[in-house]
């Protein structure tokens, strides 16, 4: 059995930082599933197909990051799903990692880009409706944790 999401391959025209988190994306799902060791995963992204074409530097931030951090970034969570962690669909729970992530540590990347990005990874890897679910999950918690940019953009 094939445990890759749907459209495991990056799509054309992204953007190398687009491409960096659809890659993190891919890993995530990867870990979430398997409990790999984060080194062979990342061994393993590194030579897909496009990879050259993502900025590696964002890949590996959000990857290990993610993964070294992922207890926190669930308690980030934890105050907005309406279900427990474990009952999120992978592809939704590694899009809110990333999300939560890129939140707390990449304050130079408005909410709203991060808030979209995570959006697009489910749209595109995900369930029918999963990007509305990630969508209104970053918003409460850009809520939380840009209260500052969100002021200012008001």
């Amino acid at each position: 059995m094939n445990n890759k999401p749907q459209h495991a391959n990056p799509s054309k025209n992204r953007s190398p930082r687009h491409r960096a988190r659809e890659f993190a994306l891919q890993g995530l799902y990867q870990w979430l599933l398997n409990n790999e060791d984060s080194g062979v995963i990342d061994a393993h992204i590194r030579q897909a197909h496009g990879f050259d074409k993502a900025d590696q530097a964002h890949f590996d931030a959000l990857l290990h990051g993610s993964i070294r951090d992922s207890i926190a970034l669930r308690e980030e969570i934890a105050p907005f799903i309406d279900r427990t962690i474990a009952e999120l669909s992978p592809i939704e729970h590694a899009a809110l990692l990333i999300g939560t992530f890129e939140l707390k540590n990449h304050i130079e990347i408005p909410y709203r880009v991060v808030i979209n990005e995570a959006v697009e990874l489910t749209k595109s890897f995900g369930g029918l409706d999963g990007h509305k679910y990630v969508n209104g999950v970053l918003d409460k918690l850009a809520a939380k944790l840009r209260t500052t940019e969100i002021a200012a953009g008001k």
